[in-house]
């Protein structure tokens, strides 16, 4: 191959790049998405774990809500208080202060307390056990099953699986929602962390019935929610449930509890 050939092989390949060099300058200017200085701003605040406990696709799709006003500024759960109150001062509003949530799981029937109806040894994942007979091993079938399908789901090592139940760690938890999701039995709610009576099992069986499946249940005796003097406990379904708007921690319905279910 002549000089010449190498020489003019060498300036077309460098006027092709130059000429895509100004095509691509031209088309990131012409196509370009301005970005609102707020939402960059509500981005670098935010703790960036994208568990999408705010129910938006990450920290990214929060902070175009918050910019745009369609989240407060307190939606992320992770960040808390101060996050919120870094976020209003960007957005020049007043950050809503609201209670601590905390994930709590409504069984208290580990290993030790609940009846088993068989030895099991297959899949260990939660969600399967409805193809299993009797919905799993245990013989509750409104009960913890043990898996760890939640304590898979959690980003942040708040929820363990303790002889047989998945506890919460309240220090841990971001209340991020995950472990609420992943739960086949919908047993893991968020509650405020200051409520400390909780009630411990959602066994919809009657009393024998219920007591047949487990040492530890609920027998919807309606004792808790004729104590309680604020309208905060009823039972439905055959098992009592706090409405913590209403709860005031007085701890009558606990003291009261044939079953001791309510700790």
């Amino acid at each position: 191959m002549s000089v010449t050939a190498i020489i003019i092989a060498a300036v077309l390949v460098a006027v092709v790049g130059i000429a895509i060099g100004f095509f691509l300058g031209f088309a990131s200017e012409k196509f370009k998405v301005e970005v609102d200085p707020k939402e960059e701003a509500v981005l670098d605040v935010l703790p960036g774990n994208n568990c999408g406990g705010c129910g938006f696709a990450g920290c990214s799709g929060l902070a175009a809500a918050i910019a745009k006003g369609e989240a407060a500024v307190s939606a992320c759960p992770v960040g808390g208080e101060s996050v919120a109150a870094k976020i209003g001062e960007i957005m020049g509003v007043e950050a809503e202060s609201g209670d601590k949530l905390v994930a709590f799981v409504k069984c208290a029937g580990d290993c030790d307390k609940a009846k088993i109806n068989y030895n099991y040894y297959g899949s260990q994942v939660c969600g399967m056990m409805e193809f299993v007979p009797g919905g799993g091993p245990k013989k509750c079938d409104f009960g913890c099953l043990g898996y760890g399908e939640c304590v898979d789901a959690c980003p942040f090592d708040a929820i363990h699986v303790v002889n047989g139940v998945a506890v919460v760690d309240p220090q841990e938890c971001k209340a991020c929602g995950k472990c609420v999701d992943a739960c086949p039995k919908n047993l893991i709610e968020l509650i405020p962390q200051k409520m400390k009576y909780r009630v411990h099992c959602v066994n919809e069986n009657k009393g024998k019935e219920a007591m047949s499946a487990c040492d530890v249940v609920c027998i919807g005796c309606k004792i808790c929610e004729k104590e309680c003097h604020f309208d905060a406990i009823k039972v439905e379904n055959n098992f009592a449930h706090i409405d913590y708007d209403k709860c005031k921690n007085c701890g009558l319905c606990a003291k009261k509890c044939p079953k001791k279910i309510i700790y």
